[in-house]
C-alpha cells in the first residue's frame, strides 16, 4: 500500500524548543525599606508603640521651688497583622513535563506578587500622614518650586530624619522638566537652574535623586487616577510601619 507523506504529518515530526520564561517586568518598590519594620514573636498577636510628647524648661530664682509638672504627654499605637496569601496549583504532570524548573519559576512570581503587595499596602498610607491634609491639590506638578516648599515644610514641622519623598514616575520627569527651564507640554524655554542639575537628575532616575539632603525615589505602583493626578509623600522612617508576624514561605 503506497504511503503519502502530508504537510500535518511533517509539521507533527518537527522538534519544538522551549525557552527559558520571561517574567512580567515589576516597578521599583521602595517603600518596604524606607519605613519602620517591626516583628511579632511567637505567640504575640499585636505591637504598641508609644509616643511620647514635650517637656518645657523654665527660668527659676534662686530658693523658688518649681510647681509646674511634666507631662510625659505618652500615646499608644497598636499594630496587628492580618493574612496575606496566594494559592498556586502544580500538578505532578506539569512538574514533570515542564523542561524548566517549575518551582523556582512560580516562586519568582510570587515573590514578586508579595513584594508589590506591600509596596502597594504602604502607599495606600499616604492619605492618612499629617493627619489626612493633602499638603498638595490635583491638577499640580511637582516642580523644584514645590518641592522646596515641601522640604521647608519638612523642616519647620520637624520631621524626624531620615526622611523621603516618594512619587511616581511621572512626577520624577515633571521635575527633570522644572530644572531644565522647560514647562511640561512646552517647548518654551524658561529659566533653568545653573549647570547640569538636570543632567544630573537623568542620570540618577533609575535609582535615587538626592535634592537639598532628601532622597526621591520613583514608584510606578502608585496609581494615576483618571485626571492624570498621582499622590507621591515625603515623610519619615517613622512616620510608617511594617509589622510581620511569620516570615514568607
Amino acid at each position: 500500500m503506497v504511503q503519502t507523506a502530508g504537510t500535518g504529518n511533517l509539521a507533527s515530526a518537527q522538534r519544538i524548543v522551549i525557552e527559558q520564561a520571561r517574567y512580567t517586568a515589576e516597578h521599583n518598590a521602595p517603600m518596604l525599606q524606607l519605613v519602620e519594620k517591626f516583628k511579632l514573636a511567637e505567640g504575640v498577636k499585636q505591637i504598641d508603640v508609644p509616643k511620647v510628647g514635650q517637656f518645657t524648661a523654665q527660668s527659676v530664682g534662686d530658693g523658688v521651688d518649681i510647681v509646674d509638672e511634666q507631662d510625659i504627654g505618652m500615646t499608644i499605637t497598636t499594630l496587628t497583622t492580618s493574612e496575606v496569601g496566594m494559592k498556586i496549583i502544580l500538578t505532578d504532570k506539569l512538574v514533570s513535563q515542564l523542561n524548566e524548573d517549575t518551582f523556582r519559576m512560580v516562586g519568582k512570581q510570587a515573590g514578586d506578587a508579595m513584594a508589590r503587595k506591600k509596596d502597594r499596602d504602604l502607599i495606600a498610607l499616604f492619605t492618612a500622614l499629617n493627619g489626612g491634609v493633602d499638603l498638595g491639590s490635583t491638577g499640580r506638578n511637582l516642580n523644584i518650586g514645590n518641592l522646596g516648599v515641601l522640604l521647608g515644610w519638612a523642616l519647620a514641622n520637624k520631621l524626624p530624619s531620615p526622611y523621603h519623598m516618594v512619587v511616581h514616575p511621572w512626577a520624577l520627569a515633571d521635575l527633570t522638566f522644572s530644572v531644565g527651564g522647560i514647562a511640561l507640554g512646552s517647548a518654551t524655554a524658561g529659566a533653568a537652574l545653573a549647570g547640569d542639575y538636570a543632567v544630573d537628575i537623568l542620570n540618577k532616575y533609575s535609582s535615587t535623586v538626592n535634592i537639598g539632603g532628601m532622597p526621591v525615589f520613583h514608584d510606578g505602583n502608585i496609581d494615576i487616577d483618571t485626571n492624570a493626578d498621582a499622590t507621591g509623600a515625603i515623610f519619615s522612617k517613622e512616620a510608617l510601619a511594617y509589622a510581620e508576624s511569620v516570615n514568607y514561605n
